[in-house]
């Protein structure tokens, strides 16, 4: 039989079990676990908080607030994850979106609203790494003449990304394959026809993935974290044959690792058919932008003749 709790008490004591954790923000969390359970928004927490919680929730909340100590992901026990001011429904199994991402979707949001494109009518987007549907999704709400090509090697990404669409209402602007990279595109006759192809790579050198928090390390899918020996195995592949699909003027846009700016902006300028540095290369006006903590997190190139500026 647990103890009598009021919400004040109870929010009190899955704060005291977090804190013994590693937790940037136990208040919070053990908030949102306790509105979880209630089904009721925080202000709720702040205006009820003499109210008192029968059993049966106080005993969901404590198993919540321990399994949260445990380290299992606070997305994946509340079932979504906000991202670009769209909420995303996560589940074990893929990877949960994360603020650095954003960089990467503003900064294609931006391209093609701006001048860039010259107000084409419609955009092709590829997102290589669906996931939950953030990129995908957000790219595809906030850029009304975009229709997106989303691929993902995992089903269970792919089945979340079909959830998230219909219900942010994308369903018709998004087209979901999967496969490995690129290649579930052969016979889709898109060569030469992409506008924009993006990516959030698996770009964590498989050696330091067991380094990472516990809650990535332990719960998160290792085939969206794990990009080789060196982190940058999908990254060649996706500059090796993304440069077929792309029409000129089209633009890859990488998100990365805070110190692969530099690996990924050679990459890029690198022939793709010996392996050195080129004048001939496809990659044009490749540039590397930083996040708000001042680290390397996207790398932006385009193909072909034309002379605007990223």
């Amino acid at each position: 039989m647990v103890d009598s709790y009021t919400i004040g008490d109870l929010i009190k004591k899955g704060v005291e079990i977090l804190e013994a954790g590693e937790y940037n923000n136990p208040l919070l969390e053990s908030q949102l676990l306790l509105c979880h359970v209630h089904n009721v928004d925080k202000i709720y927490t702040y205006t009820h908080k003499d109210r008192l919680v029968d059993s049966q929730s106080v005993d969901k909340f404590l198993k919540l607030i321990n399994k949260r100590k445990s380290g299992y992901p606070i997305q994946y026990i509340l079932g979504k994850q906000e991202f670009m001011g769209l909420d995303f429904h996560v589940r074990e199994g893929v990877l949960i979106p994360r603020p650095d991402t954003e960089i990467l979707v503003e900064y294609i949001i931006d391209l093609v609203k701006g001048e860039y494109f010259n107000e084409k009518e419609s955009i092709k987007i590829i997102d290589i790494g669906t996931g939950s549907g953030a990129i995908t999704l957000s790219l595809a709400h906030y850029l009304e003449n975009a229709h997106v090509y989303s691929i993902d090697i995992s089903p269970t990404a792919l089945e979340v990304a079909r959830e998230n669409a219909k219900r942010l209402g994308l369903e018709s602007r998004v087209t979901f394959i999967e496969g490995d990279v690129l290649s579930p595109l052969e016979g889709l006759n898109l060569y030469n026809s992409i506008d924009i192809i993006v990516s959030n790579p698996p770009y964590i050198p498989t050696k330091d993935i067991q380094e990472l928090q516990r809650e990535v390390a332990e719960h998160e899918p290792k085939m969206a974290l794990d990009g080789g020996e060196d982190g940058l195995d999908f990254y060649r592949r996706i500059v090796r044959e993304g440069v077929k699909y792309l029409t000129d003027g089209g633009v890859l846009a990488f998100e990365i690792g805070y110190d692969q700016g530099k690996a990924v902006k050679e990459l890029m300028l690198r022939d793709r058919g010996t392996g050195t540095m080129s004048h001939h290369n496809p990659f044009k006006d490749i540039k590397i932008i930083k996040d708000l903590a001042g680290h390397d997190r996207v790398v932006i190139g385009r193909v072909g003749r034309g002379d605007g500026e990223l």
